[in-house]
């Protein structure tokens, strides 16, 4: 087993372990979903609250293993897997202190959600960043479009502009927490005018390549 499915699969069990730790501690209902005013405008049961993200977590370890091995361009998954393992361990450490912030925000200390998830997802976009700079063609992870797929040198050429713009976003998500009362939007809208970008960047440079 390598030493990154060792760690995802620690935290997996971290999270199991806190989910059975506080299952009495706990209110029965407790809060599942926040507004972007940062007010808890949606519940669930306790069991599910608790027990939805070590399940959710260890779906997501079973993919981590499985990927590589059965993308039909898995060599090329090698060339970059050190990148992409350093992501699935800070989504499981994300996922985690998700589930934490639950279980803080349900005893009483309540933590603004508009501070947490800028920092998180922040840092996660930052780090994707690097993730597509030296991301190599495959079928599951990266931007994939039907033109970046068709052809090799479309592939790099957006996964090197989107690394460059995901750092970016990465510090937008950031500076979102100094403006709390729109961090919701500081994160999002730069993710979708991107992704958008970069679907639309891939067309026109596969058009430029093939006429």
């Amino acid at each position: 087993m390598r030493k990154s499915e060792i760690i995802v699969l620690l935290i997996f069990l971290l999270s199991l372990a806190i989910s059975i730790y506080f299952y009495p501690k706990l209110p029965d209902k407790i809060p599942s979903h926040w507004n972007i005013q940062g007010e808890v405008d949606g519940y669930m049961s306790k069991f599910e609250g608790l027990f939805l993200m070590p399940i959710v977590l260890l779906v997501m370890f079973l993919l981590f293993i499985i990927i590589p091995k059965i993308d039909p361009l898995k060599s090329n998954i090698e060339k970059f897997r050190k990148y992409f393992d350093g992501f699935i361990i800070l989504l499981f450490l994300f996922m985690l202190s998700l589930q934490i912030f639950i279980i803080f925000w349900s005893l009483g200390t309540k933590i603004r959600p508009q501070i947490l998830f800028p920092i998180g997802l922040g840092v996660l976009f930052f780090y994707i960043g690097f993730l597509l700079e030296n991301a190599q063609r495959n079928w599951f992870i990266g931007i994939r479009t039907p033109w970046t797929l068709s052809s090799d040198s479309v592939w790099d050429k957006t996964h090197k502009l989107g690394g460059k713009l995901f750092k970016i976003i990465g510090i937008i998500a950031l500076i979102g927490i100094i403006f709390s009362k729109y961090a919701f939007w500081f994160v999002i809208v730069p993710v979708i005018i991107t992704s958008l970008y970069l679907f639309i960047f891939s067309y026109i440079k596969y058009r430029a390549e093939n006429r």
